[in-house]
Formats: C-alpha cells, structure tokens, sequence
C-alpha cells in the first residue's frame, strides 16, 4: 500500500472534525446530560458519539491506523501511525451552553505529531497544520504575535486551581504577576488563540495524551513553543505551556522560579 501524503491525511482530519463537530451541536445548548467518570470530569452522549463518528470514518478509510481516544480507550496497531481523539475538549463548557469548547485531533507517526487539528463548532474556527506545512486558521497562515515583553502579554490558563493541585501555584502566580492580562480561556481553545496571536501564553500543569498530541505541531508551524514546564519540546510530559516563542524562555525562568 501507498503511503498517504500529509495532505491527504490532513484533509481527512480535518473532515472527520468538522463531522464530529456538527454531532456536538445537535447537543450544544440543550441541556444535555453530563455523567461524571471517574476522575469527576464530565461525559455527554455528544462526547461519545463524536468519538464514535471519528472512529468510524478512521476504521472505513485508513483501517491499518492506530486509534487513541478519550472515551473508548486504543486500538493498538502495526502500523507507525495512530490517531488521537478528544471529541469535546472542553465539556465543562460545552454542558455550560459557552462555545469554547473544541474537538481535537492529531495522527502521530511513530511518539511524533504528523498533524493537528483544534476546531471549534460552535465557533466555527478551525487551527490546523501539518509538519513543514504550516500552520493555517480558517483557510488563512496563521501566525504567533510579535510581542516580546511579558508586561503586554495575555496569558491563559483552563482552571486557576489546578495551578496548586499540581503543586505550582508560585509559578503561575509569578506568571500572573508578570503578565498584563489574565484569562480562563483555556482547553484547546486557549492554544489556538496562542497560535493565532491573539494570545502569548498557554499553561496546563495537567494534561492527557489526548488534550496534548495535536498541540506542538500546530504551536511551532505557528511560530511557536509547545513544551513541557522544563522546556523540552515533548507531548507526553503530561503537562504544557505554550508561547509565541519570544517569551519562551521569560516564562521558563518564571516557572523555575529565576525572577
């Protein structure tokens, strides 16, 4: 079999979200019921069936591939590639009827992200880019913002809190204090708002496979920096922040506590 080239295969993404997205809305501002797993984060029969749908059109176009999803767990494979699916990054908002919610997809090739996809449904936005591709919002090259000093940066972050339960509340207090802006406009959301410069800065002291894997690809084909809180550009720390790249290391020096 021929390989696939990276746009075909990024086509594909970018149709199996946008389909997966259109399930979401049936259910977006409809007082759909949430259940609550085991670590107490919601679930949504628009979380399942998305992931379903991506699923199955994975199955019927590229059967050989890997699957790693949120709500049904792997489908191991032989093959180098494997997709990875968030149906609804962002449930929280999504059950609160707030847009800032995003379906997420990424197809490693190997421990590396070939692509990534952040669509927003309800927003209708969609950031995406391929490896030595680019990176493109809506149809259009998106790219990272020009500003170099943190005092007129926008910082994000999904959830103040969860700051301390991953025990760095200083760090992300001397973020805020350093920074003009501070918002919860997080999830995958906040990473597109990075990579499209209409933020600097992303930090996630927690992250799942799923939430990460399209996030570094679609960060420096912006012109950005997606790593971990040491610095290494990596999508399996279990954690992130992300940059525009010119405050890369002001923010490494904040997070190690160098003021």
């Amino acid at each position: 079999m021929n390989k696939p080239s990276a746009q075909d295969l990024l086509q594909f993404a970018l149709d199996a979200a946008w389909q997966a997205g259109r399930i979401t809305l049936g259910y977006f501002q409809t007082g759909v019921r949430a259940n609550r797993k085991a670590d107490n984060t919601p679930v949504t029969i628009a979380d399942r069936q998305a992931e379903q749908k991506i699923r199955q059109m994975i199955g019927e176009r590229w059967p050989e591939h890997g699957i790693h999803g949120e709500e049904y767990g792997r489908s191991p494979t032989d093959s180098p590639y494997t997709w990875i699916i968030d149906p609804i990054d962002g449930t929280k908002s999504f059950i609160s009827g707030v847009p800032l919610y995003s379906t997420l997809i990424a197809l490693l090739d190997g421990d590396k992200a070939l692509l990534g996809v952040i669509h927003l449904p309800a927003l209708q936005e969609t950031v995406y880019a391929v490896r030595g591709g680019g990176c493109f919002w809506n149809g259009r090259r998106a790219r990272v913002s020009a500003i170099d000093k943190l005092e007129d940066a926008v910082v994000l972050c999904s959830e103040m809190e969860r700051q301390g339960e991953y025990g760095r509340q200083q760090a992300w207090q001397r973020i805020v204090d350093s920074t003009y802006v501070q918002r919860t406009w997080g999830d995958g959301y906040g990473y597109a708002l990075v990579a499209t410069g209409r933020a600097e800065i992303m930090v996630d002291p927690g992250l799942a496979p799923w939430d990460a894997a399209p996030l570094q690809v679609i960060m420096e084909e912006a012109g950005g920096t997606f790593t971990d809180w040491q610095g290494h550009p990596t999508i399996h720390a279990g954690e992130g922040i992300a940059t525009n790249g010119l405050l890369h290391e002001q923010v490494l020096s904040l997070v190690k506590g160098k003021e």
